[in-house]
């Protein structure tokens, strides 16, 4: 019913993007944790296959290794989907023999592309392609359009109707956190959502307390000026600050 992207940015950040035709697809298959790995359970999700993986790839565990003895113990596995990047780039993905076609999974370094559902092999591999070949992009930016290069290869074959995107990077709290829920063209609001994300958003959480700065920054003229400063980077040089 899905498919998506995980990867492992260049920065040490982690990230999903998702998207299905199926209500909400980022409530339940993406899940990620900073300096530890990211994946996306899918097809008949089973949410529960995330703490398990998140804890392995926090132990440094070999991720096939892992994702087998995971799967091993789920009495669905058949009908399951699961991918992950740990947080030394390394990846495991796994496809069910009882996933309904077209489903498959590609690993990459550093990323791997699954869906079931789909229009074809050619989503996952233009979704692949579309990633590998723009590391100059922004981290959400790059996985955003990697979902779109899939879309453009036809995407879930049923249609369209949720996307998601989700990011860590160093932090215990997301540095991306955004969900359509249900829209007739999900990747599209997704995409506005992170346009209105760098107004003031992005530039404020980097004045949130965090495992550098304890308390954070709690002057408000500080806050603003680190608001102003981000916005004149993106003016001066068209892209978005790092």
């Amino acid at each position: 019913m899905t498919w998506s992207i995980v990867a492992r940015d260049s920065s040490g950040a982690l990230g999903i993007a998702i998207a299905s035709k199926f209500f909400a697809v980022g409530a339940l298959c993406p899940h990620a944790s900073s300096g530890v790995g990211a994946l996306a359970t899918q097809a008949l999700v089973n949410p529960l296959l995330a703490a398990p993986a998140l804890q392995g790839m926090a132990q440094q565990r070999e991720p096939a290794e892992l994702l087998a003895e995971i799967m091993a113990g789920d009495g669905g596995r058949a009908q399951r989907q699961f991918h992950m990047i740990d947080a030394l780039g390394r990846g495991a993905a796994y496809t069910g023999a009882g996933c309904i076609g077209w489903c498959g999974h590609t690993l990459r370094d550093g990323f791997s592309v699954a869906g079931n559902m789909l229009a074809g092999p050619q989503v996952v591999e233009a979704s692949a392609d579309a990633y590998a070949a723009h590391p100059e992009l922004p981290f959400a930016e790059r996985l955003m359009g990697a979902l779109a290069a899939g879309e453009a290869a036809g995407g879930d074959k049923r249609g369209k109707q949720s996307a998601a995107l989700l990011i860590y990077s160093g932090q215990d709290y997301p540095a991306l956190d955004m969900r359509v829920d249900d829209h007739p063209e999900p990747l599209i609001e997704l995409r506005r959502l992170y346009q209105v994300s760098l107004e003031r958003f992005q530039p404020f959480l980097t004045c949130l307390p965090s495992r550098e700065l304890p308390a954070g920054i709690l002057d408000r003229s500080q806050i603003d000026a680190r608001i102003a400063a981000f916005q004149a980077a993106r003016q001066s040089t068209g892209k978005t600050p790092a």
